[in-house]
């Protein structure tokens, strides 16, 4: 056993209202270091804000007080070569035990609406995007991870390794979003599977409704009175499951896709 911290990489840690960056958060209070990958002309163009570099470097000074090392690479998932660069750069902190996929293309369109553009984006985003860091992930992890004398901490994981990604339910007016979370959940539940031999457990968590600032007051109240647990959903929420299913406890789960949205989602 060594003292040295797993290594996390997380996707989607671009702004520090948003799930990934309450996710990464917690991962650096239970003991892991953070790789994480953030698309700074996504954060300006969908959701009208400045470049994200100054939320970016915040959150690197806050995961380094909570004990973490990191790094940050501003990445478009829709290339072919950006799991590769995102693992060559979460390497340098060392070998990576554990992805999180809570990135998202995620743009408001219909069945009339949505235009062959963005339904291709939010394919190569959401579906293609996950499964090549999965794959690449995998790679890795088979030439010397699940060999390694790994993970430190207690309820850290030993010599294994997790894959988790936040999906979604939503389809009205959200057909591209919807159709690229359906074909993740398949890359998942695929991985679940495939990657048992190294030691890998694969899950999707659904967060519900959870505000990050996109929610109109009487779309926020409307949802909040549609979730029997009477409140919607924070990051911290999430975080949660997140951090238990990176844990040595949660070794047992795999190909789950687990709802954490306070009974929204119940029949």
């Amino acid at each position: 056993m060594t003292n040295q911290r797993p290594v996390a990489l997380v996707t989607g840690v671009g702004r520090r209202v948003g799930i990934a960056y309450g996710i990464a958060g917690r991962l650096a209070r239970d003991g892991w270091d953070i790789a994480f990958g953030h698309s700074a002309a996504y954060d300006e163009r969908v959701n009208a804000l400045p470049r994200a570099a100054p939320d970016v470097q915040e959150i690197e000074r806050e995961l380094r007080g909570l004990g973490a090392r990191t790094v940050a690479v501003d990445v478009d998932l829709a290339a072919v070569d950006a799991a590769a660069e995102l693992f060559d750069a979460a390497e340098t902190l060392g070998p990576v035990r554990a992805i999180v996929l809570s990135h998202a293309e995620s743009v408001n369109a219909g069945i009339l609406t949505t235009t062959v553009e963005s339904f291709d984006r939010h394919l190569a985003v959401n579906a293609r995007g996950s499964w090549l860091l999965v794959r690449e992930f995998a790679r890795r992890f088979d030439n010397g991870g699940s060999g390694s004398d790994g993970l430190v901490g207690d309820g850290l994981l030993g010599n294994g390794g997790r894959i988790v990604a936040l999906t979604s339910d939503a389809i009205h007016d959200e057909v591209a979003y919807g159709a690229s979370k359906g074909a993740l959940d398949r890359v998942i539940f695929a991985a679940a599977r495939e990657l048992a031999p190294l030691g890998v457990t694969a899950n999707l968590v659904n967060p519900g409704p959870v505000d990050t600032g996109w929610m109109a007051d009487e779309v926020r109240e409307a949802l909040r009175e549609a979730t029997p647990a009477g409140r919607l959903g924070t990051p911290r929420d999430t975080a949660a499951l997140v951090s238990f299913l990176l844990s040595a406890d949660g070794e047992w789960i795999t190909g789950q896709l687990i709802k954490s949205d306070g009974g929204f989602g119940a029949p």
